[in-house]
């Protein structure tokens, strides 16, 4: 499709085609949104459970923290340690909880990336691509040299 090479009716018969029984193609697919919704959230549970441990560790080393602080019998090092230990935990609370969350949202990110699609690799060694270059470069040579050849057998024609 382009300027001179409008869109035609041709060009949808593909689609009209698989379109009513939602088939497959190599250039179109379907996606099971419920399968990768539930593997999504089996993949986030672990992070979830582990959010969860994590932040009711956080709230009991909070609570212990704060009534030390009220009990005014720590030195400042303790509750620095104490509070530090809280906030670590409370840390890795959010770092599984976003880990979680992030595999969950991945599910909605619907880019069209073709899964029948064939990459092709290049297999070539390093040798065998430096081969290729050096052949090219023979071949631009003797184009060059052919090239010369005609620009010094055509006479210049002057005014």
């Amino acid at each position: 499709m382009g300027k001179k090479k409008p869109l035609t009716k041709a060009a949808f018969e593909n689609l009209f085609e698989l379109l009513p029984t939602r088939g497959d193609s190599p250039r179109s697919w379907t996606i099971d949104f419920a399968a990768r919704l539930q593997q999504a959230l089996d993949e986030a549970k672990p992070f979830r459970e582990k959010a969860a441990e994590f932040s009711a560790q956080a709230k009991a080393l909070e609570s212990g923290f704060r009534e030390k602080r009220k009990a005014k019998g720590h030195t400042p090092e303790q509750l620095e340690k104490l509070e530090a230990d809280w906030k670590a935990v409370e840390k890795q609370a959010r770092e599984n909880q976003s880990k979680a969350q992030e595999i969950e949202d991945a599910v909605f990110d619907l880019k069209a990336v073709n899964p029948n699609r064939v990459s092709e690799q290049d297999t070539r060694t390093p040798a065998e691509l430096l081969d290729f270059i050096a052949d090219k470069g023979k071949e631009a040579d003797a184009a060059l040299g052919r090239l010369r050849g005609l620009v010094a057998a055509t006479p210049i024609l002057s005014e």
